[in-house]
């Protein structure tokens, strides 16, 4: 049993992301390494815990019913690190937040730094997370408020919308000119490199639906990390970065971005702050939710 416990902790974060590169990431150590991992916890247990599908990989019947388990188990050991480290805080209040890193820079700041004011004596930790991982956590109890965009489904959550947003396509006027002088007859779509969020990112799969919808297919695609990044590759040529309109606004404004019409218009998403049902009124959130 003891030897096993390593192996369980990848088997939860495998089980959990449904994605091993996924869970490699999150627990910094290879994807060949989880996959071993994987394989030798089922030798141990003479059964197959996953099966692969389009999207990674999707627990078996087996693999279900231990995952079941294994999630209680950790559970029961967060709890029992959470009743620790609230004891060795002294009552000191503790709000847990989780948000991507583009709405910490560009909504939640301003947020905290007015929260901070009124309540100089509250703990604040913040989880940088993308939209799923952050509801992901609030259904582990591991936040207490998340700050995200507006999933298609948001069910057994209360939720504040705070400001709409708007995706765009955005360039340097120069690479625009320079792909019209190196393919003349040809579109954008065919020869440009356009430069968006990572498959997991809710932005890019809204992009994406968006993109079938019209059927159109970009053939050239580079994936990059984070909001900050997509605009500061647009801005030396490196590409149309896929953005949030309102996070370059200023670039717009000065001329040193301009927008690439697709030939449709990209509707309004929300942005705000979501937390259990019920929990609203708690003291430590009920400035969010005022």
């Amino acid at each position: 049993m003891q030897e096993n416990l390593s192996l369980y902790h990848i088997f939860y974060a495998t089980g959990r992301t449904g994605n091993i590169s996924q869970a490699a990431r999150e627990l910094y150590i290879s994807q060949p390494a989880i996959s071993h991992a994987i394989k030798k916890l089922e030798q141990n247990l003479d059964t197959v815990l996953f099966k692969r599908n389009s999207r990674g990989v999707e627990l078996t019947a087996d693999g279900q019913l231990l995952y079941e388990k294994v999630k209680e188990a950790f559970s029961l050991l967060g709890e029992g690190e959470e009743s620790i480290l609230h004891n060795h805080s002294r009552e000191i209040p503790r709000l847990r937040l989780g948000a991507s890193s583009t709405l910490c820079k560009y909504v939640l700041m301003s947020y905290l730094q007015n929260y901070i004011s009124v309540n100089p004596q509250v703990r604040i930790n913040i989880s940088c997370q993308s939209t799923y991982q952050t509801l992901k956590l609030l259904d582990d109890n591991k936040i207490d408020l998340g700050l995200i965009g507006r999933p298609h489904k948001l069910t057994g959550y209360h939720f504040r919308p705070l400001l709409g947003i708007q995706d765009t396509f955005v360039a340097t006027r120069q690479y625009l000119k320079n792909q019209q002088q190196l393919f003349p007859s040809e579109p954008l779509i065919h020869t440009a490199t356009f430069m968006m969020l990572d498959e997991d990112n809710i932005t890019r799969q809204s992009v994406n639906s968006l993109l079938k919808e019209n059927r159109i297919e970009l053939s050239h695609i580079l994936e990059v990390t984070s909001m900050d990044l997509l605009i500061q590759f647009a801005k030396i040529g490196l590409g149309i970065a896929c953005v949030i309109r309102e996070f370059v606004e200023d670039d717009l404004a000065s001329g040193a971005l301009v927008e690439v019409p697709m030939g449709f218009a990209f509707p309004v998403r929300q942005i705000g702050f979501v937390c259990r049902k019920k929990e609203e009124e708690l003291p430590l959130l009920r400035q969010f939710f005022r």
